[in-house]
């Protein structure tokens, strides 16, 4: 996305917390829903003090009651950090990919600048966590269903089930948490438009339909991965109308169907994608884009095989990545 399309979402987003907070204020006398007080609200974060009772939002783990206008959020996973991000939030903490960077690199400096990191995504620091003293936590069952006690006596958790594949139903919960209801609903229109102008970039449905696209990763301690119809990447290639090789049929569980260098010529198709997770040699990328079932693929020989970020296009999972991989599709594809 464009940075004058980013200054346009800041701008509709600071819109609409405007009317949020106005509408919140205006109907704090006859705000009706289930009353209590959540875990964790000793942590100064003002919701209670607001006059909003708590509200309940349904998660992977039951329903949670979560502060009205939840202040110091704390995100346990990449796609947590992206969603409350993109919703105009800066959390107080964050856990960090494995990646020299910290926080993955296509998020914006500012917007990153000043969250504690709590520790590393799986094995996130729960006395660094309680020290923040959240009043709401985000992360999801597959990352740390098994911390969900422990995190619940810091503060209300909210988990989806998994991540990755459900990214869009996850920010919707996110969003509710969050109360950010309207300012998610701007993000799912901008990027709707977003898809469709590259689509039409792309010479229409008709053409990009028949614009058949692999995504290949190559992964350190791994073989390499030939991305399904069952992933992140997947959902924004399928919204563009882009087409799938037949090999992603083969995906194990729609994820992936991996292979060895000496089956790299699978993955060939129209245009090819393909980033790295870890060192390059000892993920087999150097290995494998030397060799001569490589250099033999028609994507190859067409000049349509593109190097991209692994940061973004496989670890951000988010409408904010997803904005960045548009811009990309449209770029190297038209």
């Amino acid at each position: 996305m464009t940075a004058k399309s980013l200054s346009h979402r800041s701008r509709l987003l600071a819109a609409a917390s405007l009317t949020v907070a106005a509408a919140l204020t205006l109907s704090a006398c006859g705000f009706s829903t289930e009353s209590g007080s959540a875990s964790g609200s000793d942590s100064g974060s003002g919701s209670e003090g607001s006059g909003e009772a708590p509200r309940t939002v349904k998660t992977a783990m039951g329903d949670v009651k979560v502060p009205a206008a939840p202040q110091r959020v704390v995100v346990l996973d990449t796609a947590e950090l992206d969603s409350v991000l993109t919703l105009g939030v800066k959390p107080v903490g964050a856990t960090h990919a494995d990646v020299d960077s910290g926080f993955l690199n296509y998020l914006p400096k500012d917007q990153v600048a000043g969250i504690t990191d709590v520790g590393q995504m799986m094995t996130p620091n729960l006395e660094a966590i309680a020290g923040l003293k959240p009043d709401l936590i985000l992360t999801s069952k597959i990352r740390h269903g098994d911390k969900y006690a422990e995190l619940s006596k810091i503060a209300p958790t909210v988990m989806t089930e998994n991540t990755g594949y459900p990214w869009k139903e996850n920010f919707q919960v996110h969003a509710e948490a969050l109360n950010k209801q309207a300012e998610a609903k701007m993000v799912t229109d901008d990027y709707a438009r977003h898809v469709a102008d590259v689509t039409k970039a792309l010479g229409g449905k008709e053409k990009a339909g028949a614009t058949e696209v692999n995504m290949v990763r190559f992964v350190e301690g791994a073989d390499i991965r030939i991305y399904g119809k069952k992933n992140y990447i997947a959902t924004i290639l399928a919204d563009v109308g882009l087409g799938r090789p037949a090999i992603t049929d083969k995906a194990k569980d729609g994820f992936s169907y991996d292979v060895s260098p000496e089956k790299i010529d699978l993955a060939d198709a129209d245009a090819v994608f393909h980033s790295t997770y870890g060192d390059p040699k000892k993920s087999k990328e150097t290995q494998t884009t030397g060799s001569g079932l490589w250099k033999n693929m028609d994507a190859v020989k067409n000049g349509k095989v593109f190097a991209v970020d692994d940061q973004l296009w496989i670890q951000g999972i988010g409408y904010t990545a997803a904005d960045k991989i548009l811009h990309e599709l449209r770029t190297n594809l038209k």
